[in-house]
């Protein structure tokens, strides 16, 4: 908390670092069976370049990082394999429950026809939607499921320099995440829409336009206040120029909206890379992390 001269610091100055911070979206966190065959999957049926990889014994986990371009410019998938031991023998934890609250991830493609075709030659996706305008409109979409179950929107788009380009999470209550993402991260409402016939309404938060980075889709169906989130999505990371102030920011945001700080800012044990990390409103895990720090971990 805030001591001495800090400590008289008024909510509205509080308030403004969110805004003037430059944060980024550096990476979606979740649970895998079977690593090999997801970075196969990933890399033969997506087209995404295995950026790295790290093995954490003493924590019985390893890690793999995909994306389509270099972390320290673009969203990535942090896959994440755990092990258990059981009668002095490392077993593999293979299967987790998705739940219902996460939705899915977004490639956005110049031929999604193509990419499906490529899916669909593949042993180890498939495609649960095939290609085609979405209803009522004209782009082009279809949808994937991976060998864990994890969903991937395919979007027909023009080049990008961010192909992944969404992460979506049902809620409870939208108003209330928007003005939530808007006032303790600084994100921007990009676009809300209403499908009334379908019973649901969705609202893209962000720091950039659609087509030019990763965004956050909020899904809102009609009367569901609450989801099981089961154990395989973990968190979305977010890059700030401050972790203190960012999250002095967001822990007097969850005063008035919800949510909680889970770990206070500072360095990581062994890294020294400083963190924060928090849950929403919806009880979704973000972690913030510096931007430099997570930039010297990378080179």
């Amino acid at each position: 908390m805030a001591t001495g001269s800090d400590a008289g610091k008024s909510a509205e100055a509080v308030l403004e670092w969110p805004k003037q911070d430059k944060k980024r979206m550096l990476h979606a966190v979740y649970r895998v069976g079977d690593l090999d065959r997801t970075i196969k999957c990933y890399t033969e049926c997506f087209g995404m370049k295995l950026l790295r990889k790290r093995d954490v014994p003493e924590e019985k986990y390893t890690n793999a990082f995909l994306g389509y371009g270099p972390e320290d410019t673009n969203f990535a998938l942090e896959l994440t394999y755990m092990t258990r031991l059981a009668n002095e023998r490392d077993y593999g934890v293979d299967k987790y429950d998705i739940g219902a609250g996460f939705g899915h991830f977004a490639i956005a493609n110049e031929d999604v026809y193509k990419l499906s075709e490529t899916i669909k030659s593949s042993d180890c996706c498939k495609i649960t939607r095939e290609p085609g305008p979405v209803k009522g409109g004209s782009t082009v979409i279809a949808f994937a499921q991976d060998p864990d179950g994890y969903m991937f929107e395919l979007i027909q788009r023009g080049p990008t320099p961010e192909p992944l380009c969404q992460v979506m999470l049902r809620v409870g209550d939208l108003d209330r995440a928007i003005m939530f993402y808007e006032k303790a991260l600084g994100m921007k409402l990009l676009r809300k829409k209403d499908v009334p016939q379908y019973k649901y309404t969705i609202a893209m938060m962000g720091y950039a336009e659609e087509d030019k980075t990763t965004v956050l889709e909020l899904t809102y169906n009609y009367g569901v206040t609450e989801y099981n989130k089961g154990n395989a999505y973990a968190q979305v990371a977010i890059g700030t120029d401050d972790v203190y102030k960012s999250a002095e920011a967001v822990e007097l945001v969850t005063k008035e909206l919800g949510g909680k700080i889970l770990r206070q800012p500072g360095p990581l044990p062994g890294l020294n890379t400083k963190i924060t990390s928090f849950l929403d409103p919806d009880g979704w895990k973000v972690v913030l992390v510096d931007h430099a720090d997570f930039l010297k971990e990378l080179h």
